[in-house]
């Protein structure tokens, strides 16, 4: 297949627990760069620590592993200095919105050109089955036997209110629609958020009684709702409450609009009126 010329294939077998949802997203993201036939040299992946950071080490691109919560850090520092490259950020949930959800909300913020995909299994799987901001309140952890008394965050909500101009939710049991979505999220001029719930049944399956891989992905199915991206969003532009919500959690396209690129804009206002000044130049107003 054309697909496994993208991995380092002298990694594999993979590391990852046996119904981890990690190895379809890998395998959706593959289908997605395939399909937008981009070359390796013009793609960085960065992660941070966890389950799904382990995806770069598996892809023969340009790579990075960083440190936990900074991946987002690392990506705009790289694509600043290399606006042209197509920049992929997988994330779980305390990368993306324990640790790193500082830099989560000013990446989002700056529409910096970013493609970030949070790996949503609720809870930590690396570090022993710890809840997450992720977790669904009374859901079990290890650190919430008796159930977390915390809220979740809603990954599409919070993107939405920081400024992310591509957002998106799907599953493992859509990987079709993964790949699609991903396919355009990378494609998106703009802040990119595909969240993808996946299942952990070594740790969140077996504390909440969530059956084995199978059986979550069948729950995945059941228990979500598509959307129609025209009506996906209340008039001020924040994803409402949606019809049908009570029925499961909405999937799918939820915004996608033109807004003006951070790297493009930092351009215009700084760097080009710097070079102009230097050669002597009057500055763009």
């Amino acid at each position: 297949m054309a697909v496994t010329d993208y991995l380092r294939r002298r990694f594999m077998p993979h590391i990852w627990c046996p119904g981890c949802g990690h190895g379809i997203v890998l395998n959706s993201l593959l289908r997605a760069i395939e399909k937008l036939e981009l070359e390796k040299n013009d793609i960085v992946m960065i992660s941070g620590i966890g389950c799904s950071a382990r995806i770069q080490g598996y892809v023969d691109f340009h790579t990075m592993h960083t440190l936990h919560g900074r991946a987002l850090a690392f990506a705009t520092g790289i694509k600043m200095a290399w606006p042209l490259l197509k920049v992929i950020v997988p994330m779980g949930d305390g990368d993306a919105l324990a640790i790193g959800g500082n830099h989560f909300i000013h990446a989002a913020r700056r529409n910096i050109d970013v493609t970030a995909i949070i790996m949503n299994n609720s809870i930590y799987g690396m570090t022993g089955g710890q809840h997450s901001p992720l977790t669904p309140c009374g859901d079990q952890a290890t650190t919430a036997p008796y159930g977390t008394v915390d809220s979740p965050f809603d990954v599409v909500r919070l993107a939405s209110a920081a400024g992310a101009s591509f957002i998106a939710r799907t599953t493992t049991y859509h990987a079709r629609e993964m790949t699609r979505l991903l396919a355009a999220a990378i494609e998106h001029r703009g802040f990119s958020v595909v969240e993808v719930l996946s299942q952990c049944p070594t740790y969140y399956g077996r504390k909440n009684d969530a059956g084995d891989a199978v059986a979550m992905m069948e729950g995945f199915r059941d228990g979500t709702v598509r959307i129609d991206r025209k009506t996906a969003e209340t008039s001020d532009g924040d994803p409402g409450r949606l019809d049908g919500e009570a029925a499961g959690t909405p999937i799918g396209l939820f915004r996608r609009e033109e807004r003006p690129e951070y790297c493009e804009a930092y351009r215009r206002r700084v760097v080009e009126p710097a070079m102009a000044a230097g050669r002597g130049e009057s500055e763009t107003p």
